[in-house]
């Protein structure tokens, strides 16, 4: 079995630098399965940031991949703001209630203070314990829901899309408000030694148009973008599902990496905004990574680094989206294995072998 030679910051500043490496960078997105590493139920989760830490870092230490990402569910900044979110006892929370049930009522909502309110303050303690215990090491990043998508979670997805339409102006009014909340919280990020990791799923295009994202979503987002390059930190930014369409419009906003889902075709993107982003993506997190063996994990890979390794800017292998809760470790450790093997530069002999 081939080890890795590097730590992931060794790794990931050489790459930066165009020096030698020993492997691509990888990053499974591991979010709640790093409970099922240390044994716990999700919901254990809740306002405990000394357990969130204690299972990243462990799941960190068991797969040794490049990037921790402290992650529980989306709705972290929505339900500091008054949302309410239900946590089932061992699965990923879920949104029960928005914030507001009209925007008449949206001089009711305030930004979030980070360090009081909902389970913000537990996040941002396992940030701190993250880094302090391995920071040296590995890259912590801190998972944060962008402007639209953070509002689509205080009124209402199909209320929000509505409101695009017939009232654009309160939708602004709604989005500078969350946006305030995203800064804030970005800044607490940054602070406790952290990178924001920004992921905007209802920016997709199979939820809005690229028009919609061009007036409601782009503006946020840029000045979102803006303010953590500010604060000296690179942005990598996921959005789900269709995203060809809005290729550009995220590179225009800023963004350092664009984290592609299994939705969208990476080839494609390499062609398209490569010689502008690093891309990171994008093997299957449930068709393969879930549901997959680890041959089935191997050959996506396979696919995936033929496709993308050339980029331009860049490449990380990664799962499309963040991992499945009961993702098979052994998948896991495929996908990192594969990585190893294949090195860097890449072996053309693994590739034109393939599984």
């Amino acid at each position: 079995m081939v080890k890795d030679r590097m730590t992931p910051i060794e790794r990931m500043t050489a790459y930066n630098r165009g020096e030698m490496i020993d492997r691509l960078p990888c990053v499974p997105i591991v979010g709640n399965t790093a409970a099922r590493v240390i044994g716990v139920k999700v919901s254990e989760f809740r306002g405990n940031g000394k357990l969130i830490a204690r299972a990243h870092i462990e799941a960190y230490k068991l797969f040794r991949y490049d990037i921790i990402r402290i992650f529980t569910d989306l709705y972290t900044q929505a339900e500091a703001m008054g949302a309410r979110v239900r946590y089932p006892l061992d699965e990923t929370a879920y949104l029960e209630a928005p914030a507001i049930n009209d925007i008449s009522e949206i001089d009711k909502l305030k930004p979030a203070d980070p360090y009081k309110d909902g389970n913000l303050p537990a996040h941002l303690e396992a940030m701190k314990i993250t880094v302090d215990e391995v920071g040296e090491e590995v890259i912590v990043t801190g998972a944060l829901t962008c402007p639209f998508t953070n509002a689509s979670f205080l009124i209402g997805t199909e209320q929000l899309t509505r409101l695009t339409i017939k009232n654009p102006e309160a939708v602004h009014k709604l989005l500078e408000v969350s946006l305030e909340t995203n800064l804030r919280y970005a800044d607490a990020i940054i602070d406790a030694g952290c990178t924001p990791s920004l992921t905007d799923a209802m920016s997709s295009c199979t939820v809005i148009s690229p028009e919609q994202f061009r007036e409601f979503s782009f503006p946020y987002l840029k000045r979102l973008i803006d303010h953590i390059h500010s604060r000296g930190k690179p942005v990598t930014l996921h959005i789900c599902g269709k995203t060809r369409q809005i290729w550009e419009m995220m590179a225009d906003a800023g963004a350092d990496c664009i984290s592609i889902d299994n939705a969208a075709d990476l080839l494609e993107a390499k062609q398209k905004v490569g010689h502008r982003v690093r891309l990171m993506g994008n093997v299957k997190p449930s068709e393969v990574m879930l549901q997959g063996t680890p041959r089935d994990v191997r050959k996506a890979v396979i696919e995936c680094v033929r496709n993308a390794h050339d980029n331009p800017k860049g490449y990380i292998v990664a799962s499309g989206c963040s991992l499945p809760t009961e993702t098979p470790f052994e998948n896991i450790h495929a996908m990192l294995d594969t990585v190893r093997e294949i090195g860097y530069p890449v072996s053309l002999e693994v590739l034109e072998r393939g599984v």
